[in-house]
């Protein structure tokens, strides 16, 4: 365990912003946070609960404690003719783990390749892309319990997955520090590849195999979203709007070559980077923070950008895209006051 003060917060968020938090509390093994929390879990400070850092933004120093658990190590721990079961600690790097599955033949997560963050975080954030969502392979999410320090183990249905949410992120925000995951992934390799562009990224591989989809969707992710090791981001910073038929009937007749995708009964999910780039916001600059040219779904630190310009130039842009269609776009990243 690590414990500092007034400790540096810009190497732990994909945005790069400056951000010191008042005290910084790292954890390697479940031990210490069960330690940690008996002897300090009722001081009534502040807390944030970090992962990878890659869905948050900070507006201002954190006056509380971060506390970071940086667990590693996956294991198979069962198997069957169709299913292996692997325990993936929190800390883990989200790819690394797509990596090692896609190289054992285990399928499921292969479309979520390239997705920045941490095991914990894809939980709480209820990750997806391409068709597929973190929520269809989880067997079970091991976490310590803040309130009461013990050690729980909770089910998909009590994590009440929905469109990049979960318990976690709402009801259970700060409630508990997520320590592993438990995945349950596929030995048939059965692919999902009806998301527009997909299957033609595979297939100019070659033959789609595990492995020549998890390159398809590197390369579609690369095309689009910039390396936030390099370009300050945090991947999609709004979530795409779901609206019902009529909402849709009523924007179609205006906007005729709007882009949509059935989301369940009777409504559908629109692709915000389509409306913000329709409302000129694409590419557009902002101090030291911009819309990326590539994909406008995308805010970037150009170098420098503070995260009050960040939150500022998202305002701007949802501002503009709910003057135009009557749609109010909700962020994706957690804001951090």
């Amino acid at each position: 365990m690590e414990l500092k003060t007034d400790f540096p917060l810009k190497a732990l968020n994909t945005f790069h912003v400056e951000a010191d938090a008042a005290t910084y509390v790292r954890f390697d093994s479940v031990d210490e946070i069960v330690d940690y929390l008996r002897r300090h879990g009722n001081d009534g400070h502040r807390r944030l609960i970090l992962g990878g850092g890659s869905n948050l933004l900070f507006v201002d120093d954190f006056d509380g404690i971060v506390l970071h658990p940086r667990l590693k190590g996956i294991d198979l721990i069962e198997a069957s003719q169709r299913h292996v079961w692997i325990r993936a600690m929190a800390g883990e790097d989200w790819d690394d783990l797509v990596a090692h599955a896609v190289s054992n033949g285990w399928a499921g997560i292969e479309n979520l390749s390239l997705i920045p963050g941490s095991v914990g975080a894809s939980v709480v954030q209820n990750i997806g892309a391409y068709g597929v969502e973190v929520k269809g392979v989880i067997d079970r999410v091991e976490a310590v319990s803040i309130h009461n320090r013990e050690r729980v183990s909770i089910s998909p249905d009590e994590c009440r997955f929905g469109y990049r949410s979960s318990n976690f992120k709402n009801l259970w925000a700060g409630r508990f520090i997520i320590t592993a995951v438990v995945f349950k992934l596929n030995r048939k390799l059965d692919f999902v590849l009806d998301y527009p562009g997909v299957k033609v990224a595979v297939e100019a591989i070659g033959p789609v195999t595990l492995g020549h989809v998890r390159q398809g969707i590197v390369s579609i992710r690369q095309s689009k979203i910039p390396d936030p090791a390099l370009i300050g981001n945090a991947g999609s910073f709004f979530k795409n709007p779901v609206i019902d038929g009529d909402g849709l009937s009523g924007l179609l007749k205006l906007n005729p070559d709007l882009p949509y995708y059935p989301h369940g009964r009777d409504h559908y999910k629109l692709a915000a980077g389509w409306l913000i780039e329709r409302c000129g916001w694409k590419g557009r600059l902002m101090g030291k923070a911009a819309v990326h040219h590539q994909q406008a779904l995308v805010l970037v630190n150009l170098g420098g950008a503070t995260g009050r310009e960040i939150l500022e130039l998202s305002e701007k842009v949802s501002g503009a895209v709910h003057r135009r269609f009557g749609i109010e776009l909700d962020r994706e990243v957690l804001v951090v006051p």
